[in-house]
């Protein structure tokens, strides 16, 4: 009776997960937008206004509404400017991710995937180059996939590797540091560094059975269960799903590159230069505070280039690390984590993850900018 209840519990588990996540953010779909589309057409309305009337009426740029000391001034300045140049990168990373997420399907990975582990690690971080996805996604896309049978190592890699590697994340990197156009190879090839050998770490020292209750005990039927599931959804299903999954994405990344460009305004703004010029005598301690900044920060990958730019007196490696470590470890992700793979799993999987993307940033940008 035991061995074949088993089974059925593990289906009936995936499936209320399953319909408590789709029934979320549908939810969410048809709450948002009333509140949302107001806020866009009431902060449209007032950048036209500010923009167009003439010089000489209230509201004008030369003429506020409300006069403000000089350095709130340039705090407002520089957190709009990284909202504004972020923001198009960051909506484009969205729906290519929710599209990836949406109608995609595991079975691609699951025909190129080599049977070693250590093989299947660079492969599934390769492949995320074309199959993109943001932070926001990735946890869930990854468990999707252990679920069909991908190894954990090889669904773990592509977890990293979809936001790390995005396209869209490189050409806004690309575009960020356009005085400095290395910067975006040099991400590239760190972030990649980092998702193998993270990867490989979790197959020397990590613990697949740390996962299991969460996962469940995965048979050949409850593989091809989930297969049969993801495969029999209706077009219009997919559709209400890719809407839902975009717009929860984008109203969470947004929040957090608000709050992102903020804080950098306010570095900029606040901290002397001084400091940074006295911090930047100690390379280790910089690299350690920017890996610091990225964890707290939680910025999305597609956004974050733009903010890293802003701390011009931190050395390119510094940068760097942000860069590299962000998409890899942060508040957001590590929560993620913890609530789809326990917290067993998660308090030995995020240590290795960060000390492996420090590692990589730091080898990768001595060797392209010629310092820490």
């Amino acid at each position: 009776m035991t061995e074949t209840s088993s089974p059925v519990s593990v289906h009936e588990h995936d499936h209320a997960h399953h319909v408590t996540e789709q029934q979320r953010r549908q939810g969410l779909a048809r709450t948002l937008p009333t509140w949302f589309i107001a806020l866009a057409a009431v902060s449209a309305a007032l950048l036209i206004y500010t923009q167009v009337v003439p010089t000489n009426w209230v509201g004008s740029v030369s003429n506020p509404f409300i006069k403000l000391p000089s350095d709130v001034e340039a705090w407002a300045a520089i957190t709009i400017a990284v909202i504004i140049q972020a923001f198009p990168f960051l909506v484009l990373g969205v729906v290519v991710s929710a599209a990836i997420s949406t109608f995609a399907s595991g079975a691609f990975l699951q025909r190129i995937m080599p049977r070693d582990s250590f093989l299947a690690v660079p492969t599934a971080s390769v492949s995320a180059v074309a199959l993109p996805g943001c932070e926001c996604a990735s946890v869930p896309v990854s468990r999707s996939l252990m679920r069909s049978g991908l190894s954990p190592a090889a669904s773990l890699a592509f977890l990293l590797a979809a936001p790390s590697l995005n396209p869209v994340v490189i050409v806004s990197t690309a575009v960020a540091f356009n005085a400095m156009i290395e910067m975006a190879w040099a991400r590239f090839f760190a972030s990649l560094l980092a998702v193998i050998l993270a990867g490989w770490a979790w197959i020397i020292l990590g613990d697949n059975r740390l996962m299991k209750d969460r996962l469940g005990e995965q048979t050949q039927e409850d593989i091809d269960h989930h297969r049969a599931e993801m495969q029999g959804r209706t077009a219009a299903q997919k559709w209400a799903t890719f809407q839902a999954a975009a717009l929860h994405d984008l109203t969470q990344a947004g929040s957090f590159l608000v709050l992102g460009a903020m804080v950098a305004g306010l570095v900029k703004v606040v901290i002397p230069a001084q400091w940074f010029l006295t911090l930047a005598r100690q390379p280790a301690l910089v690299i350690l505070v920017m890996a610091l900044f990225a964890i707290l920060l939680s910025l999305c990958s597609e956004a974050d280039a733009f903010v890293a730019a802003s701390f011009t007196a931190v050395s390119p490696t510094a940068q760097l690390v942000f860069l590299v470590v962000g998409p890899v470890v942060d508040i957001k992700l590590i929560a993620m984590q913890g609530g789809s793979f326990g917290w067993a799993f998660t308090r030995r999987f995020v240590p290795i993850v960060l000390v492996c993307a420090i590692l990589s940033a730091s080898l990768v940008g001595m060797i392209i900018f010629g310092r820490f």
